[in-house]
């Protein structure tokens, strides 16, 4: 039989001044106490009130028009890349898996697949309208709006 010579486990008793706190500091959700002997002061969430005005409203940076603008500029260039592409990757499709209906012969004698190489540059213009169009209609004035409220922004700024 060993016998152990540590002492039997006892548990601190919180509250009472034999307790001392542990050397491997104190959890995450407690502050550690500047001594020994200072009190206590339990952690305050509630922050302290600023003594200046709150904006009126948001600032530029949060502003839900940024977002909305991200959101079209991004249906714009997906409308127009799928657009181009689109049309190209027929094209290709049609050259390596239909053989016999790109060497087949269109009006007046000329080959589907010259007819259709040569609609490629109609094609890409028409994506190139499309990205204009949607730019003045639903891009631009968005970005105009957002411009002129951050000139707006910052000449309130400057006035403080």
């Amino acid at each position: 039989m060993s016998h152990d010579p540590s002492p039997p486990y006892r548990p601190p008793t919180y509250g009472t001044p034999q307790y001392q706190p542990s050397t491997y500091g104190t959890p995450p959700y407690q502050p550690e106490p500047r001594n020994a002997s200072a009190p206590y002061a339990p952690y305050d969430p509630t922050p302290t009130p600023t003594p200046r005005r709150a904006p009126r409203r948001d600032p530029l940076g949060h502003h839900s028009d940024l977002r909305v603008l991200r959101s079209a500029y991004r249906w714009q260039r997906r409308t127009a890349t799928l657009t181009a592409l689109g049309y190209f990757t027929l094209f290709l499709i049609l050259s390596a898996y239909a053989p016999g209906f790109m060497t087949g012969t269109a009006t007046g004698g000329l080959p589907t697949g010259l007819l259709l190489a040569l609609l490629q540059l109609p094609v890409t213009w028409l994506a190139i309208a499309l990205y204009e169009h949607t730019a003045r209609r639903h891009v631009d004035p968005l970005a105009d709006r957002i411009r002129e409220e951050a000139a707006l922004d910052a000449r309130r700024e400057a006035r403080r």
